[in-house]
């Protein structure tokens, strides 16, 4: 049996998925599995007995990944779940700065009580004038799952699309049609592109990348779109583009004391993901990936270990061995399961950086002495059993 909690509302779509062998605790601190959105984790004592956290969304800015994976704890998070309900936001995003659509509505509202309203309108609308989309140059920094959905999108309305993405997955790239351009820098983009869209994860050589340097290289009137990070424009920056009209229009999904009120920003209150249909995908997708790991120990979509799979558990024992990435540690772990006389059917081993794993099935019962050699090898940080 297996106990988890939940830190925030999660879909019932996905925690149905969830049979008898799970249960819900209302104590983080018994749960074997914590499922999370945006709730903040730093400050938090994680009890010995968990085992995983699954962040429903892709953003794990909220979780201390470092110190989860130096306690063994494995942390998901659920890539492209909620790509398409971001796309769409992107999209009205461009539409809205393309067409003072915001502003033409308020005027409206403002003459509500005007029985010549229809009069006036006729007058007045030439104030809210804008440009249409159509023909102009979108630029997609990053081409994840919600990158390659608005370059694919984009071209559909009729834009031409630039995208720039060192790191392509072959996924990604077997996804993108073949009318986008791409940007063999950043710097191309900037200077090609009338609208210019972010979707690259909050990392220390991504944090800020949107600053004063990067706006020079851009057309003047260029419009902005960061539904990303906020952490990913420099505030101040934008701030003092806005004021010149160096920059059009910036829309972002984050609210900032710095931003909020600045002539030319729409400022969206973090809707990116908050579809119906991005919370059930979201929770479908932690729920699944949590299941797969306990039930299996096979990991998807870890952003603090390896990807690692080696199938639905069958007859025998799985042992499964989370560990730093340290010279001879098989060597170590395969020594002292011959010293105690058991077959390896199946072992798979996965590395990260400076973390790894390990899986093995044996044909006999693995016992308690065992678990204890393997848990006191040096660099081992959390040795489970599978039965």
């Amino acid at each position: 049996m297996f106990k988890y909690h939940c830190l925030n509302p999660i879909s019932h779509v996905g925690l149905e998925q969830l049979d008898e062998n799970y249960v819900y605790t209302e104590n983080a601190g018994d749960a074997d599995a914590i499922l999370v959105r945006s709730a903040k984790m730093h400050d938090m004592e994680f009890c010995g007995n968990l085992k995983v956290i699954a962040r429903a969304g892709a953003g794990v800015n909220n979780i201390p990944l470092e110190r989860c994976a130096d306690e063994g704890i494995v942390v998901f998070n659920s890539p492209g779940a909620n790509a398409n309900g971001v796309k769409e936001l992107v999209i009205a995003g461009m539409l809205l700065a393309a067409r003072d659509i915001i502003g033409g509505i308020n005027w409206v509202q403002e003459y509500e009580e005007d029985g010549d309203i229809a009069k006036i309108t006729e007058k007045k609308k030439k104030a809210f004038a804008g440009t249409e989309i159509q023909g102009k140059k979108l630029g997609v920094i990053g081409l994840g799952a919600i990158g390659v959905q608005v370059a694919n999108a984009a071209v559909h309305l009729g834009m031409e699309v630039y995208g720039y993405d060192p790191y392509v997955s072959v996924a990604s790239a077997w996804n993108l049609s073949r009318s986008i351009h791409h940007a063999e820098t950043v710097d191309e983009l900037y200077k090609e592109c009338d609208y210019i869209t972010i979707h690259v994860p909050a990392l220390d050589d991504t944090k800020g990348m949107i600053d004063k340097h990067a706006i020079s290289l851009m057309k003047d009137g260029v419009v902005i779109l960061n539904l990303a990070r906020d952490v990913l424009v420099n505030q101040e920056d934008i701030v003092d583009a806005l004021v010149s009209e160096k920059v059009r229009c910036y829309v972002t999904d984050f609210p900032t004391k710095e931003i909020v009120g600045v002539k030319g920003a729409i400022v969206i209150p973090h809707l990116g993901a908050s579809t119906e249909e991005s919370e059930d995908n979201c929770a479908r997708m932690a729920v699944a990936e949590i299941r797969d790991f306990l039930e299996n120990g096979n990991i998807t979509h870890s952003v603090n270990f390896p990807d690692c799979n080696m199938g639905e558990k069958e007859a025998g024992e799985r042992i499964t061995i989370l560990h730093k990435n340290i010279p001879n540690m098989l060597g170590q772990f395969t020594t002292i399961l011959a010293d105690k006389g058991m077959n390896i059917a199946l072992m798979t081993n996965k590395s990260r950086k400076a973390y790894a794993y390990t899986m093995i099935d044996v044909d006999a019962e693995v016992l308690p002495e065992l678990v204890e050699e393997l848990d006191a090898v040096e660099g081992v940080l959390r040795v489970r059993v599978i039965r």
